[in-house]
């Protein structure tokens, strides 16, 4: 049990290191948005972000699929009130290469026209609190976009805004859990007709993660920045790893009191059986043999010590984890699970302590093997 309380200490924090590490990926990654790519023009007066180079990167071998957004200057009207938004013009297929998924309602799908995804910021301005109503919302927009004028002053084009009120109104049909700013997301079919400006960015699918970097720099050499959410990812990764570094040296340390407690168990072992050794020794055991009699034990020791700590371990993650969502229940939050093993670190677990009680069993049985024979049988 000694043995299991060190091990089911260490799994208990690494399993928490794992938990959080799978809980925050999962919130921002899909398997989609992991093989693509952000495309944008740093400077669009040198090279533009327009559709005939959005044809060129689609037709590099290695792009299996191109998903521009264009985003724009907006007013939305709901009800009687009216704010200055972004409205983001965007291809369904947008929202499965970015990871994007829907607090509450749909997002928009291929075909569907008036329809748009808020997020959740943008229904604070509007004070509505309450997402089922906000769903199935009607809103009014009016776009904002730059017109280049025909006169040029001092050789240069002056540009202006135009004021473009969308006919029909759109349907909120989906709301996106982001506190951060209020903005819209529409189809790009929608506003296809009006000689919309260059796209602001393109999100680009690569085939297979191999072609990630081979796609990155034909793109770069067309002049264009490019990022990947894998990268972000990658960092985030390197985090965990100190996380999960430091956590296992916290339960390190109550592994070491419990190895200092085993290999203090064997030596008293030692000492309660001098005279068992003695006999057996006169009865034609070897130090061999008494060496294995006692290293095996220890190993034994071990092993079930880390047996009985992975179920401890295992079980203090379900009982702490019960408790929070309990908590966050109580709280109007979501259930989540904080904890998470994988089954290459329960075998690791299991290995490890048993070489901890091999390792704590040597100097006993060392000491046990030597033992004289005649001086055993007179031990008091």
């Amino acid at each position: 049990m000694g043995i299991g309380v060190g091990i089911g200490a260490i799994l208990f924090l690494v399993s928490l290191g794992f938990g959080l590490q799978k809980l925050i990926l999962e919130q921002i990654t899909t398997s989609d948005s992991l093989l693509s790519l952000d495309i944008f023009s740093e400077n669009s007066s040198v090279i533009e972000l327009d559709r005939e180079n959005l044809n060129k990167i689609k037709s590099i071998p290695e792009v299996a699929e191109v998903s521009p957004i264009t985003a724009m200057p907006t007013q939305i009207e709901i009800g009687d009130l009216n704010s200055g938004i972004m409205a983001n013009a965007v291809d369904p297929s947008y929202f499965k290469l970015s990871g994007i998924q829907a607090e509450k309602g749909n997002l928009f799908k291929e075909g569907e026209a008036r329809k748009i995804v808020v997020s959740s910021a943008l229904l604070k301005v509007f004070n509505m609190q309450d997402y089922d109503e906000a769903i199935s919302s009607m809103a009014s927009i009016k776009l904002y976009l730059p017109k280049k004028n025909q006169e040029n002053i001092g050789g240069n084009a002056v540009e202006e805004i135009e004021e473009i009120v969308l006919t029909d109104d759109f349907e909120i049909v989906g709301i996106i859990n982001d506190e951060s700013s209020p903005y819209i997301y529409m189809p790009l079919s929608d506003v296809s007709y009006l000689n919309l400006p260059n796209f602001s960015r393109v999100k680009v699918k690569v085939s297979s993660q191999n072609e990630i970097e081979n796609v990155r720099s034909k793109v770069i050499a067309m002049g264009f920045s490019v990022s990947a959410l894998s990268d972000t990812i990658e960092e985030a990764n390197k985090i965990f790893q100190a996380i999960q570094i430091i956590l296992s040296l916290f339960g390190a340390v109550a592994l070491i009191v419990s190895a200092i407690g085993m290999f203090n168990t064997m030596t008293i072992a030692l000492l309660e059986r001098t005279q068992e050794v003695g006999i057996m020794k006169s009865l034609g055991a070897s130090n061999s043999d008494v060496w294995k009699l006692f290293l095996v034990e220890s190993i034994i020791i071990g092993f079930l010590g880390g047996v009985s700590g992975i179920f401890l371990g295992i079980f203090a993650g379900q009982i702490s984890n019960f408790g929070v969502n309990k908590l966050a229940g109580s709280l109007g939050g979501s259930a989540v699970n904080l904890f998470y093993t994988p089954n290459e670190f329960v075998i690791i677990i299991l290995i490890f302590s048993t070489i901890v009680g091999f390792l704590t069993g040597l100097y006993p049985a060392r000491r046990a093997s030597r033992l004289n024979p005649l001086e055993a049988l007179r031990y008091k």
